[in-house]
């Protein structure tokens, strides 16, 4: 769309903060008549209102379900629910909703410049992580470059500010994704899918589904994880651009037209001259950090996206190894007394949090948090010959505590009936009295945090407070 298109046009942004605002800025530069609706009315909102207000923007703090008069278009901020009355009478209306991914992507190109190729990644963890990976891959291949979307970025300065990229890595999650139809990647990858956010979509069927949105038109490349067979299938369903091809990444010798491991080796037999017998060596797995086999997975994903854009395998092995993790992932802070202490504070589902538990043997575990609706059976069957012990923190410990009491009911459990953020400090020292030299003591809580944190940052620095004390005490 052109500027001359905005003049004038009345445009609903819903909801304020991290995307609502820079939304309703960038359609206010272009000319629309922008209303922002809000649920809340505190004191944060009203300061942000007035921010907008002295813009010219209009603001309605406290109604976000009444649809305002003459609305041409909705923006919408990702958490909003597809089921929100607001959308209804959208819907009834016949008026569009956009998020702000499908704006940025429509504002692609405005300026006249030719707009910077898309390599999006989804999935229900593991994003992050393969995102920056991908444009440290990038990056040293010598392309300008960025980790934008959903990885706390904002996609609209990528597209409308100063810098010219090449092509950019992009972070989207099923939120944003759900009403992005307009979305055309260069390549795209599905890494996993596991129950999550069902509160928000309805089932898994509708999170799957918006998942699988990702490879909509896709032009080179669907990367796939071969060890989850749902993700080829939302390949298989896709509907891409003729000779876009299906590229799956695997922890085992991969076949024709798959990254895997080989000896150690991360290999690629997709983009290969004759991929039905040659394979080309990318790199060690001892150049990814940290080189748990989900962080494998994540590194083979990257690999292939960069490898669909054409980047060599030289510069593949060299953005692995500059790569470094963002903290509370996986992340090492101290060996106190033998024992290693690791901070996965990021594992915030159990799907994430299986995946940590299976990086280490043996294992004294700390759990616990908001459940968000999630079950531990499984998790808990799986990880059981790894527990040296378990240590339960948070509002919802009695649902793993019962899991652990049906599927290992031989590994100590310590159950601290306490909420407050002081409850960290002893739970690392709890640990510290099961562990034994050579153990890991893993943070991988399996729960959100919001019952005791503001957030997974905090808990984690809670954590490595609590480890480095300990430390000074061993000194």
């Amino acid at each position: 769309m052109s500027n001359q298109d905005w003049q004038g046009k009345r445009v609903t942004v819903a909801g304020l903060g991290v995307s609502g605002i820079p939304a309703a800025k960038v359609l206010h530069g272009l000319g629309a008549v922008v209303m922002v609706v809000n649920d809340g009315d505190d004191e944060r909102s009203r300061a942000q209102a007035a921010e907008l207000e002295a813009q010219g923007i209009t603001v309605r703090l406290g109604d976000g379900a009444t649809l305002p008069e003459s609305t041409e278009l909705i923006v919408t901020t990702p958490g909003w629910k597809p089921d929100k009355p607001l959308f209804t009478a959208a819907a009834e209306a016949g008026v569009p909703v956009w998020g702000d991914v499908e704006l940025a992507w429509r504002l692609r190109g405005r300026d006249g410049r030719e707009p910077a190729p898309w390599l999006a990644v989804t999935g229900t963890n593991g994003k992050t992580t393969t995102v920056r990976m991908l444009a440290s891959i990038l990056e040293a291949a010598g392309l300008r470059t960025a980790a934008v979307g959903n990885i706390g970025v904002s996609l609209l300065d990528a597209v409308l500010g100063d810098e010219e990229y090449d092509v950019l890595a992009v972070e989207l999650s099923s939120y944003q994704l759900h009403w992005a139809p307009s979305l055309r990647a260069h390549s795209a990858a599905v890494l996993n899918l596991a129950p999550d956010h069902l509160d928000w979509h309805g089932s898994m069927e509708a999170y799957v589904a918006d998942k699988g949105r990702i490879y909509e038109g896709n032009r080179v490349a669907c990367v796939y994880n071969v060890a989850e067979k749902a993700t080829e299938d939302l390949v298989r369903e896709a509907d891409v651009e003729e000779g876009c091809r299906a590229i799956g990444f695997t922890l085992a010798a991969p076949g024709p037209s798959q990254l895997g491991v080989v000896d150690g080796i991360l290999v690629d037999r997709a983009f290969v001259a004759n991929r039905q017998k040659q394979a080309q060596e990318l790199a060690e797995v001892t150049d990814v950090n940290p080189s748990a086999p989900h962080n494998i997975a994540n590194a083979l994903a990257a690999a292939a996206l960069a490898r669909a854009f054409g980047v060599g395998p030289a510069a593949v092995r060299d953005g692995l190894r500059a790569f470094r993790p963002d903290p509370h992932r996986i992340e090492h802070v101290a060996d106190v007394a033998g024992v290693a202490y690791i901070d996965d504070s990021k594992a915030t589902n159990t799907h994430a949090a299986e995946a940590s538990l299976a990086a280490y043997d043996p294992i004294v575990w700390i759990a616990g948090g908001l459940a968000k609706g999630a079950t531990f059976d499984e998790l808990v069957t799986g990880a059981a010959g790894r527990l040296r012990g378990v240590v339960l923190i948070g509002r919802d410990r009695a649902l793993i505590r019962e899991a652990l009491a049906r599927h290992a009911p031989e590994v100590p459990v310590v159950d601290l009936d306490r909420t407050d953020t002081g409850a960290m400090s002893e739970a690392v020292r709890e640990a510290a009295r099961l562990a034994r030299p050579g153990d890991t003591v893993l943070m991988a809580p399996a729960c959100a945090s919001m019952d005791m944190f503001v957030n997974y940052n905090k808990r984690g620095e809670a954590f490595a407070d609590a480890v480095r004390a300990l430390a000074a005490e061993n000194d």
